[in-house]
């Protein structure tokens, strides 16, 4: 796995209710990643951007709602979701404060 490839693998943070608690519970963090990432992609771009050391890492498929825009029918398009548990006692700080 190269570099720029990894740099690209997680794309966002998912930000939520559950995604929050999971974080301060139980150190899982949940990210949006490419749809054809790998579980080693994704471990491996974990520990390179945030220094840190993944335990496990679980994926799935998130599909897209259907709306509508008045007489017009359209979807949102299908994403990939994966949720990464560190080692106890380390984290990820996304806003940067001390």
């Amino acid at each position: 796995m190269n570099d720029h490839r990894l740099m690209k693998v997680i794309l966002a943070p998912v930000v939520s209710e559950k995604s929050v608690r999971g974080s301060d519970r139980s150190d899982q963090y949940a990210f949006r990643v490419l749809k054809d990432a790998t579980k080693a992609e994704i471990r491996a771009a974990a520990e390179k951007m945030f220094s840190v050391k993944v335990v496990s890492v679980t994926t799935l498929n998130v599909k897209g709602k259907t709306k509508r825009f008045a007489m017009t029918a359209g979807s949102r398009p299908d994403w990939k979701k994966a949720t990464i548990r560190l080692k106890a006692g380390q984290e990820i700080d996304f806003i940067g404060a001390e």
